[in-house]
């Protein structure tokens, strides 16, 4: 609860017994597959917004981020809880997944262990093997809530029904970006459902992967009233975005100069040169964005483009990055 003006508000996630910050530190920015930024600078931007009160961390194995997270969180005990995810539909997988989560961060458990990106019922039933392992995990320690990351309504909606599911993370932003079978309406009923039946829900790609950074103000502001969401991931990159956003979810007035400061402007996805055609990201794409130019080059229809990045882990030749 907030207390008192001016000040970082902090919400149950859900019924984990978990208390995380309205204001979830989104770490793919910092990523390889986005900014890059070296271990020692990422640190010192999360260990920022930890010094503004942000408690909640946000990766994925996916991310290969988890050096960065280490070197922020050191010194800092239990105090900052991390929710990863893995892709990992089988028990072995899963068990791979969680081992390495547990060595990179050097951690004895993971707060909130995710399933990355369930579509549906279907999918879900699709890895019913690696939620049960999680599950398992659960009851020894080693993960403290079990959850799902999803693009889909009908994700949103699969997870509720599912009683090994605790936390749900949904995308959700006022033009509703990146929603692969709805809309923001749609999505925010699912939302609204799923914390009725006691789900955890923090919410992702709130500024639509930066298609909403030229109104991000406003974009943010919409998250913030969704009060359905106990969390919501927001990317930073530098040490004054954290300030901007954690002035925007503690509730106080952003000065001018640091909002001109900040100059969130567009970002888009870069192919570089020598891109050896091979197709990979093309079939990553979930969104439909990517297409093998004439040229033999791949490119992308930003208008599509949801910059998630993902793609750029596939690329075999390090030719794709979000700028």
């Amino acid at each position: 609860m907030r207390s008192g003006p001016g000040t970082m508000e902090y919400r149950q996630l859900g019924r984990t017994g978990l208390k995380v910050s309205r204001l979830c530190f989104g770490s793919l920015t910092l990523s390889p597959l986005q900014a890059g930024l070296p271990v020692p600078e990422a640190a010192r931007v999360m260990r920022r917004a930890f010094d503004c009160g942000v408690n909640f961390v946000d990766t994925a194995e996916l991310y290969q981020n988890y050096d960065q997270i280490r070197s922020a969180i050191e010194g800092h005990g239990d105090g900052v809880l991390i929710a990863t995810k893995s892709y990992a539909h089988r028990r072995d997988q899963m068990e791979k997944s969680l081992v390495l989560a547990l060595r990179a961060l050097k951690r004895d458990h993971i707060d909130v262990f995710l399933l990355h990106e369930q579509e549906s019922a279907l999918t879900l039933r699709g890895h019913r093997e690696a939620l049960e392992y999680l599950a398992k995990a659960r009851e020894k320690g080693l993960v403290r809530a079990v959850g799902i990351s999803t693009h889909h309504v009908a994700g949103v909606e699969a997870a509720t029904a599912d009683p090994n599911v605790e936390v749900i993370h949904p995308v959700i932003n006022r033009s509703g970006i990146g929603i692969r079978d709805g809309d923001t309406g749609a999505m925010l009923r699912a939302i609204r459902a799923a914390a009725q039946n006691g789900k955890g829900l923090y919410g992702m790609k709130v500024l639509g992967g930066g298609h909403l950074l030229e109104d991000a103000e406003a974009a943010l502001k919409f998250a913030i009233g969704i009060r359905d969401l106990d969390s919501v991931a927001v990317g930073m990159q530098t040490t004054l975005e954290v300030e901007y956003n954690v002035r925007l979810f503690s509730g106080q007035v952003v000065p001018d100069g640091l909002r001109r400061i900040v100059g969130r402007r567009p970002r888009r996805l870069l192919v570089e040169h020598w891109c050896l055609a091979c197709g990979e990201c093309v079939r990553r794409c979930s969104a439909g964005a990517l297409y093998i130019m004439d040229d033999g080059r791949a490119a992308a229809r930003q208008e599509l483009c949801d910059l998630c990045g993902y793609c750029a882990s596939v690329c075999p030749e390090f030719a794709i990055k979000v700028i």
